[in-house]
């Protein structure tokens, strides 16, 4: 599972430095983490997402969208 979220940070840093603060990076670090584990929870533990996780995650995606907004 680290190997998938590990091969979106990884380019999504190096393209990010210089040019994204180190708050975005973080920010956007969590989505990808967050998006990867939905992906291994629904397709190989075989859970699926409920009202309350969904929220969840839109809240972290809204998170996203504040720290990127100018």
């Amino acid at each position: 599972m680290a190997f998938f979220e590990y091969l979106l940070q990884v380019p999504a840093n190096r393209w990010g430095y210089g040019t994204l603060s180190a708050y975005q990076l973080k920010i956007l670090q969590e989505c990808i983490t967050l998006t990867v584990f939905i992906a291994f929870a629904a397709l190989y533990l075989g859970e699926g997402i409920n009202l309350r996780y969904g929220i969840s995650f839109a809240l972290v995606l809204a998170a996203v969208g504040v720290a990127f907004y100018k």
